[in-house]
């Protein structure tokens, strides 16, 4: 019999072994064998009757749990059989915590040792409470982003959220003790990155190689960066392709923005955030990769996440919160929503890649796409900046077109911006003559006031 995750072989005792029995503990469990080489052949130990009694001893002594240490013969040759039962709590050897992966032990240390932890006492990382942030540290923004989004989604309706900020956050089980759990901050603080560096997402547009052209910093809490990074993908580095259906103007990007939004909303919502590193979109003319830092359920495969699971979030309360916005579904349909999205554009189905603990979705671009996916910025600053603002005037312009009597809440809803960015824009369009408030406040309405050829 060979040496497999469960089955260790050492042709004589050294009281080092003691990490192995700690390795297995922490593991599925597992059995060592004394006096067995590593290829299976018994060479039996000549002190068993002595062994038999230190060993099952030293275990209880320096780790608290029991084994069962059998004596065994073959040939004529004794050997010793230790039968180590996984342990529902962690088990530490002189201070050291080991685990069985594989054929090998693992001695773990920093974030491997803490998601360890959190994992065998039954804690997650977004659930942890957080000293000296309270909710009036909260990002106002953030909390409209929410309500609006939860309404528009049909998660939530107005009469739910009639509450205040704090009881929202109760309502969303994000309190412990009456203090802010991890994923509070998280979603709702405009610098997350105090309790959680890498808490943002990188954009890089790249040519033939390494070659970097631009590249973004969204930054926020995470219903911010949700709110904003979809839009600024769209607007500043992708380039629709134009046709024309009965004089109706079709404008087509190179990747379907419904699987791009799925594997970026995954992404933030599913992130090891203790990793400390950032999320990352790298765009290149045939492809789009979206990598994270990942930690997948416990004997869960590549395989497994790609067939069809119940979905078992990483980051349970920041996944909640999420759902309920409308971002991610609680069903573990993402891949398949982006499967779905893909076909319907013409395009291959996403490639999927785990490298250690970073997940990476490669999504492709339609082929008739390629020569014209590329749209370079004629300002390449690291800011959400005019293009996504131009972009959202165009749509605040339409709507009025189609309805001038619409309230900036309304606006609000329909364009996916928080309330106080449709006042902002609202306030520059009339500050630029491009509407006219006509009427009071109540009554009112709105003009949009036609450009001259050059405007």
């Amino acid at each position: 019999m060979a040496e497999t995750q469960n089955i260790e072989y050492k042709e004589s005792w050294r009281d080092e072994y003691l990490r192995w029995v700690c390795g297995f503990a922490n593991a599925q469990g597992g059995r060592i064998y004394i006096g067995i080489k590593d290829n299976g052949q018994v060479v039996g130990v000549a002190n068993s009757k002595k062994l038999m009694e230190d060993i099952p001893n030293k275990i209880r002594n320096t780790m608290g749990i029991l084994t069962d240490v059998n004596l065994l013969q073959k040939d004529g040759k004794e050997y010793i059989e230790i039968n180590v039962n996984p342990s529902s709590y962690p088990v530490n050897y002189q201070g050291e915590y080991h685990i069985r992966s594989g054929s090998t032990k693992q001695h773990l240390s920093g974030h491997a040792l803490t998601a360890f932890l959190m994992e065998k006492t039954g804690y997650k990382w977004d659930a942890v409470p957080v000293e000296g942030i309270t909710v009036n540290d909260l990002d106002r923004e953030s909390f409209e982003i929410f309500r609006r989004e939860a309404v528009r989604n049909g998660r939530m309706t107005k009469e739910d959220l009639n509450i205040s900020d704090i009881e929202l956050l109760d309502h969303l089980d994000l309190l412990v003790n009456e203090k802010l759990k991890r994923a509070a901050v998280m979603l709702f603080h405009r610098k997350p990155g105090r309790i959680a560096t890498g808490s943002y997402i990188k954009i890089g547009r790249f040519g033939e190689g390494a070659d970097l052209q631009y590249q973004d910093t969204v930054e926020g809490s995470l219903f911010y960066i949700a709110d904003k990074v979809i839009d600024l993908i769209y607007t500043k580095y992708l380039k629709a392709t134009i046709s024309y259906q009965h004089d109706l103007r079709v404008e087509t990007y190179p990747f379907p923005r419904e699987a791009v939004r799925e594997a970026i909303y995954n992404a933030l919502g599913h992130n090891n955030y203790a990793d400390g590193v950032p999320i990352q979109v790298r765009i290149e003319d045939d492809a789009m990769y979206i990598s994270n830092s990942c930690v997948l359920p416990k004997d869960w495969t590549l395989d497994t996440l790609l067939q069809k699971h119940k979905s078992v979030p990483y980051n349970p309360s920041i996944a909640n919160a999420f759902y309920r916005a409308g971002y991610i579904e609680a069903w573990g349909r993402g891949i398949q929503k982006m499967i779905e999205a893909c076909r319907a554009l013409g395009t291959s189905d996403p490639d999927y890649t785990i490298l250690g603990n970073d997940l990476t979705v490669k999504l492709y671009a339609r082929l008739d796409a390629k020569e014209s996916s590329l749209k370079v910025p004629k300002y390449h600053d690291d800011t959400l900046d005019d293009t996504l603002e131009n972009a959202l005037y165009k749509q605040i312009l339409m709507l009025l077109e189609k309805n001038n009597r619409l309230t900036q809440e309304e606006i609000s809803l329909q364009t996916g911006s928080s309330i106080a960015t449709i006042k902002r824009a609202m306030k520059q369009l009339t500050d630029d003559g491009r509407i006219t408030r006509e009427g009071g406040k109540r009554y009112g309405s709105w003009k949009v006031n036609q450009l001259k050829e050059s405007d």
